[in-house]
């Protein structure tokens, strides 16, 4: 899926946590995929395992960057989104309005924060799953 950049998707939380599901599509099913391109003894000299790995390694590879600069560039701007609300608060301290919408800012911060534990963790599981079925297959670079 092409991931949509700018400041929208970072601005409702909702749409972003549904961005980031419809990405996680390869992570889970990433089982269901090797089982069915992954050959067993029997059939091992119709499908080339090798190259369905490499293809598989890559697909990963492309949507866990892809994830982690959304991810990472909409904590960013929450970021400064907070940072600038802050400073207005400093000026105007009675202002309930503003107060509220720090608040909010800086919930969804913490919110965006947290999905990078949630990303660490599924790309730890989808990266386990993968090394299981296709180590003797494909061996990825060792950037990994």
């Amino acid at each position: 899926m092409a991931a949509p950049s700018g400041a929208a998707i970072c601005e409702d939380f909702a749409e972003f946590q549904e961005l980031l599901r419809v990405m996680r599509t390869i992570d889970d099913r990433i089982v269901h995929e090797l089982n069915t391109t992954i050959p067993t003894a029997s059939f091992v000299g119709k499908v080339d395992p090798g190259q369905t790995c490499k293809e598989l390694y890559e697909s990963l590879m492309d949507a866990h960057t892809k994830r982690e600069r959304i991810i990472k560039d909409c904590i960013s701007q929450t970021s400064a989104v907070v940072k600038t609300l802050k400073e207005e608060r400093e000026k105007a301290h009675e202002d309930a309005t503003l107060l509220k919408q720090l608040r909010k800012e800086q919930t969804k911060l913490k919110l965006m924060q947290s999905e990078l534990n949630v990303e660490e963790v599924v790309n730890d599981r989808s990266w386990k799953v993968f090394n299981e079925r296709c180590r003797i297959h494909y061996k990825p670079p060792k950037s990994q």
